[in-house]
């Protein structure tokens, strides 16, 4: 999956939930960076704490590395690997609760702040619901926050729900299922009412394309699908945006990378 070629200079971002770092390299999977060569990489739930990454992969070649990892053992965790230092990095919002989680790493560069996020799953309990709809008012408030300080915002990662029928392939059997639920869906809603775009869908209006399938059923196979991997950008950085697609033919996970590219100001 190459790279496609821009008038200027532009830079590319790809985003993946692994579903499990350690176990997406001993598949290989990660020989896709070779051909897309990405300027930053945004892993999801890596299951890992830094010592527990291969050093090859810690080190990898190029890129400076950075984890956020859960205090829970084997569970949840982001990444960053990119090739251009940040001028800071963060590994939180500011509040406990979610960030002794390990599901935030934000990076701060010259022209935008990247917020590389793994969103909770509320499919386990009402109170595991509850978590996750107060993670998602925390991320807008953040993201809402930095935009109006004078910042560009990227939003990127696993968002563990699809937002539109067009983002499902069985929307009518899931709409009492965490993932698709009106209020959930409604928060995605407040999200680009706060003034960010869905940069997918600059690019493709229609549906059937999905970045997550269920492993146990085959469903990637059959392509029923949900689409629950996002980048947001804010409105006034969507001029900027040069591509945004999904790389629907990369396996090894039960998600498939989702790549971002923008170009210089305007």
């Amino acid at each position: 999956m190459e790279r496609r070629e821009h008038s200027g200079k532009t830079l590319c971002i790809v985003s993946w939930n692994v579903n499990g770092l350690r176990a997406v390299l001993k598949k290989g999977s990660f020989a896709f960076i070779a051909d897309t060569k990405p300027d930053i990489l945004c892993i999801q739930e890596t299951k890992a704490h830094a010592d527990q990454v291969p050093s090859d992969m810690r080190e990898l070649s190029g890129y400076r590395a950075y984890f956020s990892s859960a205090e829970k053992k084997g569970y949840s965790g982001v990444a960053l690997f990119t090739r251009h230092e940040p001028e800071e990095v963060s590994y939180g919002f500011g509040i406990d609760r979610f960030d002794t989680e390990g599901r935030i790493l934000i990076a701060r560069y010259p022209d935008f702040d990247l917020m590389n996020i793994y969103f909770p799953n509320g499919k386990a309990s009402k109170e595991r619901l509850e978590y996750k709809m107060d993670f998602y008012e925390a991320c807008r408030t953040e993201a809402v926050r930095r935009v109006r300080a004078g910042r560009h915002v990227i939003i990127c990662g696993d968002v563990n729900t699809a937002h539109t029928e067009l983002d499902i392939a069985r929307p009518k059997e899931n709409e009492k299922r965490s993932g698709f639920l009106p209020e959930e869906r409604a928060w995605i809603d407040s999200l680009l009412a706060s003034g960010f775009v869905d940069t997918f869908r600059i690019f493709s209006p229609d549906g059937g394309q999905y970045t997550w399938w269920d492993l146990k059923t085959r469903a990637r196979e059959r392509n029923v699908g949900w689409r629950i991997d996002y980048f947001f950008v804010d409105t006034s950085f969507s001029s900027r945006v040069r591509d945004s697609r999904i790389l629907g033919t990369i396996m090894g996970s039960d998600h498939c990378p989702i790549l971002l590219e923008v170009g210089e100001e305007p």
